[in-house]
């Protein structure tokens, strides 16, 4: 199965440049593997450069999770960190999956100096 990156992703959320959203739905077509990275990247992108909000976010990920043609790197993590994310509005979305990711592998705690993660089970403070 073929992959695609972080700008597929936008492309297909986003539909903001026709060609290439007409290109990238073309090529998702067939069934396209997502890294767990280009989550991250596309929630990073679509936060800061298209100023969606917390909600707005976590629709575009189930959009994501929901299509039927994508297949992920790893969805139970993806599943976890939206869960966090819609649990925890002062956390972001990379954060929710780094820790999600150490869950799913059983590598906790996860260390981090941030308060806010380290206040979720399964994640502590290192400092």
């Amino acid at each position: 199965m073929r992959a695609i990156d972080t700008n597929v992703l936008v492309r297909l959320l986003t539909r903001d440049h026709e060609r290439q959203f007409a290109a990238a739905d073309r090529y998702v077509k067939g069934g396209a593997w997502v890294p767990t990275l280009a989550i991250a990247e596309a929630a990073w992108v679509l936060a800061r450069t298209y100023g969606l909000d917390r909600e707005a976010l976590a629709d575009a990920v189930e959009m994501l999770l929901g299509a039927e043609t994508l297949v992920f790197q790893d969805r139970d993590s993806v599943e976890g960190a939206l869960a966090i994310f819609q649990a925890r509005p002062s956390l972001g979305f990379s954060d929710c999956l780094m820790l999600a990711g150490a869950r799913q592998t059983g590598h906790l705690p996860l260390g981090t100096f941030d308060k806010r993660l380290a206040a979720i089970d399964g994640a502590e403070r290192i400092l």
